[in-house]
């Protein structure tokens, strides 16, 4: 900081404008039972010292926070940033999270919590006492671990579930999975396919079934065999490529996939080069997560859209005003997009790469 240039406190705007340190407090958190002509005097000394609210004066009333804690699944979170593959799950959530924090006024903090580990509520706990959010947002599979929505619930703290749509605790947030697989396998029948495959995702995921039986509705309707045309894998290119290879031995292969990711999307892609097939001429492929990698493949893969920015900035509105009403009973569905690309085209024709 430059010699004679001090930091503007709480104290400062207490003093210019005459008035208690609580008062101000009460002004900050936008407290009810101050009188508009007091709440004015004090705005304009904020405005005046060009103060900014820090956590630490805005927790002065006890009653909040002003955090909300977002937490994703340590293991495969670290596993994709140790890899550097691209994929933008956290870059989404935090952009969605952060920006409608700031709107109010709050801070998200990113957390990662191990899943599988026998210390997941220790874990928890032991990030709940250091922040004391008011709000917390859980990620797959987190948001459908009954020990961590059971302790949230006995500590009493707002929660939703990203990806979630079980009865239960907590606000459930969902992005369309089963839509947007059955828009994805339409979208492939309207070309004119018939072998449609789908290379699903980890059981260990509900979003996973969902997107199969999206995939499968929308096959049966239009009278088309879904045997055989299903493999899973777990998200990752490995497991992409072992499904890809498993879907293209079949004496009747499929003229078509639909990929539960990215990475197992670009894996198809890769898999199908090897074995001399171009996409889209020879095999149309479809990608869920629409993360930058696709649009740097060669062709660039159609893709699901899906909103996560918005899922989360949705979640985190509603932890904020969770005093405001009763939360959503039901739960709440963002709709995903088709993005069109170069990547789908009718069988058998010579699509523009």
């Amino acid at each position: 900081m430059a010699k004679g240039v001090r930091s503007v406190t709480i104290k400062h705007v207490a003093a210019d404008a005459g008035v208690s340190l609580q008062t101000v407090s009460r002004v900050i958190n936008n407290e009810p039972n101050v009188r508009p002509a007091m709440k004015e005097r004090v705005q304009a000394s904020i405005d005046k010292l060009g103060y900014v609210p820090s956590i630490a004066a805005q927790r002065m009333s006890g009653s909040r926070s002003y955090l909300i804690l977002a937490i994703n699944d340590r293991e495969r979170t670290i596993s994709d940033w140790q890899a550097r593959q691209g994929s933008d799950w956290v870059d989404q959530m935090l952009l969605g999270g952060m920006l409608k924090s700031a709107e109010h006024g709050y801070r998200m903090i990113f957390e990662l919590i191990d899943t599988h580990s026998d210390h997941v509520e220790r874990e928890l706990g032991a990030a709940i006492a250091a922040l004391q959010p008011d709000g917390i947002i859980l990620t797959p599979p987190h948001s459908e671990n009954p020990q961590i929505t059971g302790l949230l619930v006995a500590r009493g703290i707002p929660f939703a579930r990203i990806g979630s749509k079980a009865c239960g605790p907590g606000i459930a947030i969902t992005m369309g999975d089963e839509h947007s697989a059955r828009l994805a396998t339409q979208h492939l029948i309207a070309l004119g396919h018939q072998r449609i495959g789908l290379i699903a995702g980890s059981e260990e995921y509900s979003l996973s079934q969902w997107r199969i039986d999206g995939w499968a509705e929308a096959m049966t309707a239009a009278g088309l065999a879904t045997d055989g045309l299903m493999v899973r894998g777990d998200f990752g290119y490995a497991s992409g490529a072992v499904a890809t290879q498993q879907l293209l031995q079949q004496p009747d292969r499929p003229t078509a996939i639909i990929a539960s990711s990215d990475q197992m999307a670009l894996a198809a892609l890769d898999t199908a080069a090897a074995q001399g097939l171009a996409v889209p001429d020879d095999l149309s492929l479809v990608s869920f997560d629409n993360s930058p990698l696709v649009r740097f493949a060669r062709p660039q893969l159609t893709a699901i859209d899906q909103p996560i920015a918005a899922a989360f900035a949705k979640a985190v509105d509603l932890l904020i005003h969770h005093r405001d009403g009763p939360p959503p009973d039901q739960p709440i569905e963002l709709a995903s997009e088709l993005v069109q690309r170069a990547s789908t085209a009718p069988p058998g024709d010579h699509g523009t790469a």
